[in-house]
């Protein structure tokens, strides 16, 4: 009989359905409305798409350089929940003024620090789910929280939805609806954050030394040049590198993409919310089938989907042929995202949870960095938006093969 989730499980997997929204928001209507403003300023749909690209890697390179040493800085003792606040703080407030800035540039500019504050967020929530858990229960609840993040994200989402659609017959415009938008989507993240705060105790840390920054520093550079020691740490984060900067250059430019190719704005919405909807069941489902199958079987099966998705989405060109393609992203998208957190939770010391889960955020939540700009720049070099998409089938070759690597490789971390 299985054991049910205990309050700070279920808190902590709150925080997932409230983030969620920020998610749904930035990948289906933000970018629509970005490119309102920017084709309304005379900027193009090719440089649009590419400036979309440009910007989630600049969140990228920014998370990458800041996550290790602030995600290494939580792991002491007390630190960990009040700079996981203060991100959430940042994401949120930059969501609701992105209601005010009217020019794409600046628009573009605050988007970038919102992202910041919420993909900074996610390194400390990652971090904690070896506070939250225990270890043979993590594939259960890492998946839980991306499934009711993924059904819990549309009942905002279908409130913006109904506001920024149906704004004509309510007599908003279009920058009223998206003011409002920003509004509920800040507010249920907060909200959902709030449960989780109340009930979060940092059980893994490390005692804080005299010199704090300066230990931080010294800690983060052992910790590096212990992974490379650690075969399976080192290869999968190789892998994981390469296949979830695909995953997440798919979640980031979806709606970009379709709006490039000229298709309906209100039909790739819908998609995108079917998506929401197939992730739910399919995220469940492979929590169960973790119980049954080793973890490491599950994530190739995803990674070898979503190579066959890459290459779909080349030869994409109608709203028909772009619903099949959100059904397909649904049915693999939360399994490959809550296994490989899951995954590597298991394979390091808990205590050094913030450390290494800022190394992981450096190829994964920051949003997709090598391929977000692959895809601008091949894009705006060919001309050509099907091509700049083509690049992402090599990302996941890449991570298949190193990851069969690090599957195959025997050494560990062990815990303390």
């Amino acid at each position: 009989m299985k054991q049910k989730m205990t309050k700070q499980e279920k808190n902590w997997i709150l925080y997932d359905v409230g983030n969620s929204a920020y998610t749904m928001l930035v990948t289906t209507i933000i970018p629509i409305y970005f490119k309102y403003i920017a084709n309304g300023q005379g900027v193009s749909d090719v440089d649009y798409l590419a400036y979309w690209g440009y910007a989630a890697s600049i969140v990228t390179l920014i998370v990458a350089i800041l996550g290790p040493v602030v995600g290494t800085f939580t792991d002491n003792k007390g630190f960990k929940k009040p700079i996981f606040i203060a991100s959430v703080a940042i994401g949120s407030i930059c969501c609701i003024s992105l209601g005010f800035m009217k020019y794409w540039l600046g628009f573009l500019i605050l988007f970038i620090i919102s992202k910041i504050g919420y993909a900074s967020s996610l390194i400390f929530y990652d971090s904690m789910l070896p506070d939250v858990t225990e270890p043979e229960r993590m594939d259960r609840v890492s998946t839980s929280g991306y499934a009711w993040g993924y059904i819990g994200s549309c009942i905002p989402f279908v409130a913006c939805l109904g506001v920024v659609l149906g704004k004509d017959a309510i007599g908003l415009s279009m920058e009223a609806a998206m003011g409002i938008a920003f509004a509920i989507t800040a507010i249920w993240w907060v909200g959902m954050t709030i449960p989780l705060l109340r009930v979060y105790q940092q059980r893994y840390y490390v005692e804080c030394p005299e010199h704090a920054v300066a230990e931080t520093f010294k800690r983060l550079g052992r910790t590096l040049a212990n992974a490379r020691k650690h075969s399976k740490i080192f290869w999968f984060l190789i892998a994981f590198f390469f296949y979830i900067d695909g995953v997440y250059t798919v979640i980031d430019m979806a709606t970009s993409y379709g709006e490039a190719l000229g298709l309906a704005s209100s039909g790739l919405l819908l998609a995108l919310l079917v998506t929401q909807l197939v992730a739910f069941p399919c995220a469940i489902l492979f929590g169960r089938l973790a119980q049954k199958y080793q973890a490491d079987r599950l994530i190739t099966v995803c990674i070898l989907a979503y190579l066959g998705i890459a290459v779909f989405a080349i030869f994409l060109t109608n709203l028909v042929e772009f619903w099949i393609l959100a059904v397909l992203v649904g049915m693999f998208q939360g399994g490959i995202q809550a296994l490989s957190r899951s995954y590597f939770t298991k394979i390091i010391p808990p205590e050094q949870s913030g450390e290494f889960f800022g190394i992981y955020d450096i190829c994964g939540k920051g949003a997709a960095f090598l391929g977000t700009t692959l895809v601008g720049l091949v894009s705006q070099l060919t001309g050509s938006i099907n091509k700049g998409i083509s690049v992402l089938s090599v990302l996941f070759l890449l991570g298949l093969f190193f990851f069969r690597i690090a599957a195959k490789s025997a050494g560990t971390v062990k815990r303390a």
